[in-house]
């Protein structure tokens, strides 16, 4: 893809910054490897091979135990068939680096989780009070609260971003009358909205991304508002309107190319207020339903159980990498974009 000269020297100048551009390979890295997590961390095995037969069944149907000789229709217990394979040697079972699913329990004969972390048995962070394994819902928690930010901050831009640049450009009766909804929206209590929401009905993924962008747009339409309106007063903006360029060839090929080092300084920021904001209502109860793999809940259980320190401090840790790496992230981009430094216009 051939790049501008501007956007060259750019992303160039992001590179240089070792800590921001190293940060964003491991991020994107981790985001990656949590869209196939269930090759990581699954009670289902990702090959089985019996009796001369081929099975893969992490992302397939249920294949149930009589399939493989057990005298049960239901689901195959992959754990308990490559112990048995593994004595007859009538075949192979590979499992996931985590043997265990993010909502499958394991109860220990004459214990009561939270199980402590342990090599033999496969859970290398321990259980968490319902004997699920703590890195299997870590690892799927990462990723619905990834995903969870991404998706809220592309809605919170899309709607931010168009309602700010038509208030620059047009102004006048349009600027006035939403710079008032926005004062009121803005005014609204937010976490009411959230109680009396999870009052009448559960919460699910979809609902609290509809509820956070429809307070959440706000806060990005001021800054693209007077980023436009500082654009529209330009000289090469005029020139556009002297040949006759159309309003919106003026706000797609000028205005929004040069309101861009203020858009995408924000992004990092706004992935990380996402998973925080996840994160808190996960923890206070009005967020994801249980039992979703959620970090808020397993932060919430840490620190009600902390004679069990490997919840506590697992989720934290995870939270911190994460959080740092965004962080990083955004202070590169921010320096890389700094418009003092790169712009369209001398």
């Amino acid at each position: 893809m051939k790049l501008n000269p501007v956007a060259r020297k750019r992303l160039e100048r992001f590179k240089a910054i070792r800590r921001g551009y190293y940060s964003a390979i491991i991020l994107a890295a981790l985001f990656i490897l949590s869209l196939g997590a269930e090759l990581i961390a699954n009670q289902r095995a990702l090959l089985v091979i019996y009796e001369g037969e081929w099975y893969f069944p992490t992302y397939g149907d249920i294949i149930p135990g009589e399939t493989f000789g057990f005298d049960y229709r239901y689901e195959t217990d992959y754990k308990a068939l490559k112990a048995r394979l593994a004595e007859s040697g009538e075949g192979i079972v590979i499992m996931p680096p985590v043997p265990y699913g993010p909502l499958e329990t394991d109860l220990a004969v004459g214990d009561f989780p939270p199980h402590a972390p342990s090599w033999d048995s496969g859970h290398y962070l321990g259980t968490d009070t319902s004997g699920r394994d703590v890195l299997a819902r870590i690892i799927y928690g990462f990723r619905i609260a990834l995903l969870f930010s991404l998706l809220l901050l592309f809605f919170n831009y899309l709607i931010g971003v168009s309602i700010g640049c038509l208030m620059g450009f047009w102004g006048g009766s349009f600027d006035l009358i939403f710079q008032r909804i926005i004062e009121i929206w803005s005014n609204v209590p937010f976490l009411y909205v959230i109680m009396i929401v999870a009052s009448i009905v559960q919460p699910g993924f979809w609902t609290l991304v509809g509820i956070m962008v429809f307070f959440g747009w706000t806060g990005i339409t001021w800054y693209m508002r007077t980023a436009t309106y500082k654009e529209a007063a330009r000289d090469y903006v005029m020139a556009a309107r002297a040949i006759g360029a159309s309003n919106s060839r003026i706000v797609f090929r000028h205005i929004l190319p040069n309101s861009v080092s203020t858009l995408i300084t924000f992004v990092p920021f706004s992935v990380a207020s996402g998973i925080t904001s996840l994160t808190a209502l996960d923890y206070l109860g009005f967020g994801l339903p249980p039992p979703t793999p959620s970090w808020g809940e397993l932060l919430k259980q840490g620190t009600e159980n902390l004679d069990s320190l490997w919840l506590v401090l697992s989720v934290v840790t995870a939270m911190t990498l994460v959080l740092m790496l965004v962080t990083y992230i955004g202070e590169a981009i921010r320096e890389a974009f700094d418009p003092r430094k790169f712009s369209y216009y001398e």
